[in-house]
């Protein structure tokens, strides 16, 4: 392969990259829904008066609507990722489940949450296992709230321009 990333040495289809297409159908919906809610919810009235002053209707989205909106558009995006940190199944029958690093996008992988939900059934048989998945499971909370800390300062940026 010319790039490493993009090496092809798993053929049995679980990837990261497969994880990842599936992740990005799941919650592509979610965004979806909630920016066309924030963008219902400028208020009609901005946008009829910009176009009373003679605006086309592009420029009355442009002008108003995105940036009454980018807001709450910017915490679509970040409440749909945060989700798609959190799921497991869908990753778990995708992704392979194999404990390496992946060094391709076309690698198998073991994410957390997958991590989490295959071993808390067997986790009385060994020893502090069961600290080492809630230690698991602490990282993964702490990336979410740090992931949705830093993007709930973008969102307090945002607002502060508009």
């Amino acid at each position: 392969a010319f790039w490493p990333l993009f090496a092809f040495t798993n053929p049995s289809g679980y990837s990261v990259l497969a994880a990842g297409v599936v992740l990005s159908i799941m919650v592509f919906p979610f965004i979806v829904s909630l920016t066309d809610e924030v963008l219902r919810a400028v208020p009609r009235e901005m946008r009829e008066t910009l176009l009373a002053m003679g605006a086309t209707r592009w420029e009355a989205t442009r002008c108003i609507v995105r940036r009454r909106g980018l807001a709450g558009i910017l915490a679509a995006v970040v409440l749909g990722f945060s989700r798609a940190f959190g799921e497991t199944l869908a990753v778990m029958m995708v992704v392979g489940n194999t404990p390496q690093l992946p060094v391709s996008i076309f690698d198998a992988a073991y994410p957390l949450p997958a991590l989490i939900a295959n071993n808390y059934g067997e986790m009385m048989s060994v020893p502090l296992y069961e600290s080492a998945l809630m230690g698991a499971a602490l990282l993964l909370l702490l990336i979410v709230l740090v992931f949705n800390i830093g993007a709930r300062l973008v969102i307090v940026c945002v607002v502060r321009e508009v």
